[in-house]
């Protein structure tokens, strides 16, 4: 089994003496795994750093067997994510979403969008309120997608400014006001508002963050990413 393509670095673990097991998270195959020969030396240490992107070539004796990659460095981003720690932060939770996917599995789109803010961090002012479409994007394709088309209870598709946090589904203003303290926000940014004021990219954390809690990180006794919060702190 052999294949050629691209992939952005999520992370490395020691392997031996001198090797690496390599997870990327490539365009047409998904998150996949494999080892580098050598990836210890200094120069292939450079390459695998988280937020690169690589040439990689996985060949193996069988498509389930881990395989082996052979890697050329792309296009090198660790060194400028490295010099914030918003870029660590950021690099460090789009990492952590990217695994939420099943191995092996192509999503060409979330390559895309793990690319997208890869290029813009650290610049949190820009990436965090694609980090947040990021998180809903990962909530729909793994089946836990909220609707924000129209209102739950009247079928509006005005003024919708909250959430249920029960059914995932948007409600508009009218219809919410007696219970806006349970609902959950929907920021102005979501349903195509030009700007974007940190307050609105906060609620919008809060806002995936409680659907991933739920349906995703809890039922897997997994524990929210600390990078989450870390890169949070930044939004401001």
């Amino acid at each position: 089994m052999h294949w050629i393509d691209e992939g952005i670095v999520l992370g490395a673990r020691s392997y031996g003496e001198s090797s690496v097991i390599l997870e990327l998270f490539t365009r047409s195959h998904g998150r996949h795994l494999g080892l580098v020969r050598g990836g210890r030396s200094r120069r292939q240490q450079p390459v695998i750093q988280p937020g690169n992107t690589v040439h990689a070539a996985w060949s193996a004796r069988l498509d389930e067997h881990l395989g082996t990659y052979a890697i050329e460095a792309k296009v090198s981003r660790a060194a400028r994510l490295m010099e914030a720690r918003a870029g660590i932060a950021g690099i460090t939770l789009l990492a952590a979403l990217a695994r939420l996917m099943p191995e092996r599995e192509a999503h060409e789109g979330i390559y895309a969008a793990v690319e997208l803010i890869a290029d813009t961090l650290p610049d949190v002012a820009i990436a965090a309120p694609l980090m947040v479409r990021f998180e809903l994007e990962v909530l729909r394709l793994l089946g836990f997608g909220v609707d924000l088309s129209e209102c739950a209870a009247t079928g509006s598709m005005d003024d919708l400014v909250y959430v249920s946090p029960k059914t995932g589904r948007a409600v508009s203003r009218a219809a919410g006001e007696p219970w806006h303290d349970r609902l959950l926000a929907l920021p102005a940014f979501l349903r195509g508002a030009a700007a974007i004021a940190p307050d609105d990219v906060r609620a919008g954390f809060r806002l995936t963050g409680h659907f991933l809690s739920r349906h995703v990180f809890e039922p897997r006794g997994l524990p929210m990413p600390d990078a989450r919060e870390v890169f949070l702190r930044f939004v401001a």
